[in-house]
């Protein structure tokens, strides 16, 4: 038999208006109503409502399939195949390795999802969806890791009652340490580098980074975020810092930025830098450690300079959920961290001694969102 937990704290504490839980709890209930729902969808008015709601209720239950359906298109080339020109079955079945049959039902559902396009019968090409995530090597890097995700989220409910401390397939993979071989961490440092680029071009043209001397980014990794600050800011003096097998694979960049192997949690940052990033590190890490880094850069940054955070963020406008359903899970599977918003940034930066914190427009929100913090 399941525990079922007391009231939420903070609802009893301060419980929504009266007229709001009114509210809530009829229009739930006439939204439920089949009645409601049988002569809404034969209301001019109301149909176009009621199937788009429709539409989405199904794609709550289907959307496993749908994540799967773009999986096996990654992973068999299928992208690549119909990006060089229409192809018909035979040539889609000896291009995957599938059968015939099997081939064609992939690229149905491909098609489906707009990730490829029937353009005369039998014969298709790239679809809209699927040309924009061809062109995105970040996207693409993301989705082939995914089998690690889904494997955790194979049993959801056993991941969730999980104890965080115990290993999972995610944390396998993105958990490392100073101790870490140097192949595991360019594995990794490969993978962040890859999908580094589009939250990069987010932080770059919501901040003004020019207006600095010396830029440092805190878990810079082999310089993914730097190089393009390099083109967009070619006055900044820029450095790196990460851990030590990070740094190691980073030796190359040594001639154009300044390399500090460390570590946010045992070690000092260095000094002499009058701004700091954290380029999608934050929310990888439970509060405390959290607080450590940011309390770590208020301490290495003079007055007057600013750290400057760029990740997915919760409750992001038109992404919540890529907040809260998809992070949410995934840093769960992780065994570390959590989506947060803009203002539990700011709150955790007023704790770890900024004074002031501005939430900076991006484009793309569910890509990134940015906070500058400064004292």
């Amino acid at each position: 038999m399941l525990d079922v937990a007391p009231q939420n704290e903070a609802c009893l504490a301060q419980p929504p208006p009266e007229w709001r839980r009114r509210w809530v709890t009829w229009r739930n209930r006439i939204l439920g109503s089949e009645r409601f729902q049988h002569w809404a969808a034969r209301l001019p008015l109301f149909a176009a409502i009621s199937r788009h709601r429709a539409g989405r209720a199904f794609d709550l239950v289907a959307g496993f399939c749908y994540s799967q359906v773009l999986f096996c298109a990654v992973q068999c080339g299928l992208l690549e195949l119909l990006d060089k020109g229409p192809c018909d079955g035979a040539e889609l079945a000896r291009s995957t390795g599938l059968s015939r049959e099997a081939a064609l039902r992939l690229v149905r559902a491909a098609a489906a999802l707009d990730l490829a396009e029937e353009v005369a019968p039998g014969c298709w090409m790239l679809g809209q969806q699927g040309a924009a995530l061809l062109s995105n090597p970040g996207a693409l890097a993301m989705v082939r890791h995914h089998h690690l995700l889904y494997a955790d989220l194979a049993d959801p409910l056993a991941l969730l009652r999980k104890d965080r401390r115990e290993p999972t397939a995610l944390s396998g993979f993105w958990h490392y340490t100073t101790e870490t071989d140097a192949e595991t961490a360019a594995e990794y440092s490969t993978l962040m580098a890859a999908s580094q680029a589009m939250v990069s071009r987010e932080a770059i043209a919501a901040y003004p980074f020019a207006r600095h001397r010396r830029l440092l980014d805190l878990g810079g990794g082999h310089g993914a975020f730097v190089t393009a600050l390099a083109h967009a800011a070619p006055g900044l003096d820029l450095g790196i810092f990460d851990l030590p097998p990070v740094i190691a694979g980073a030796q190359h960049l040594a001639s154009r930025f300044a390399l500090h192997p460390g570590d946010f949690f045992a070690s000092a940052l260095p000094h002499g830098y009058d701004c700091m990033t954290l380029v999608r590190i934050l929310h990888d890490h439970d509060d405390d450690r959290c607080l450590a880094i940011l309390r770590k850069a208020r301490e290495s940054l003079p007055p007057g300079g600013k750290l400057v955070i760029a990740e997915p963020m919760a409750d992001a406008p038109g992404a919540r959920a890529m907040g809260d359903a998809y992070f949410g899970l995934y840093l769960w599977a992780m065994n570390s961290g959590r989506p947060r918003t803009i203002n539990d940034y700011g709150a955790m930066a007023e704790t770890a001694g900024f004074t002031r914190w501005q939430a900076r427009a991006t484009a793309m929100p569910v890509i990134a969102s940015v906070i500058v913090l400064s004292f």
